[in-house]
């Protein structure tokens, strides 16, 4: 079985196909601001964007793992979630708070699809 990798960097690739699933690495903000609403709008579009050139959409989403720098940030990370995830479509998920990568990033996003 072939495995296509998008977005290949040194340390990682942003998404990697294998048979019928894409699995993307965790989204950070391309311009992290202090609101964590924007941040995952600006997370979303860019998993919007790495799974149709995966040849997939959100309808198709298997799992979902979310990682807040701050708990208290999950009723507006919600709010945006809400506005974006398919209804009816919803993947499996979890949202833990962990440190994240750096002090700018409020939140960060992976997801796994089935194409």
């Amino acid at each position: 079985m072939t495995i296509k990798r998008i977005g290949v960097g040194p340390r990682m690739s942003a998404a990697v196909i294998h048979g019928d699933r894409v699995f993307l690495a965790g989204q950070v903000a391309d311009k992290p601001t202090p609101d964590v609403t924007d941040q995952t709008r600006q997370i979303l579009a860019t998993i919007d964007a790495l799974l149709a050139e995966a040849g997939t959409d959100k309808t198709k989403l298997l799992t979902a793992n979310i990682w807040l720098a701050d708990i208290a940030d999950f009723a507006a990370m919600n709010a945006a979630w809400d506005k974006w995830v398919s209804p009816g479509n919803t993947p499996a998920r979890a949202t833990v708070e962990s440190k994240l990568a750096g002090p700018e990033y409020r939140v960060e996003i992976q997801v796994t699809a089935a194409i």
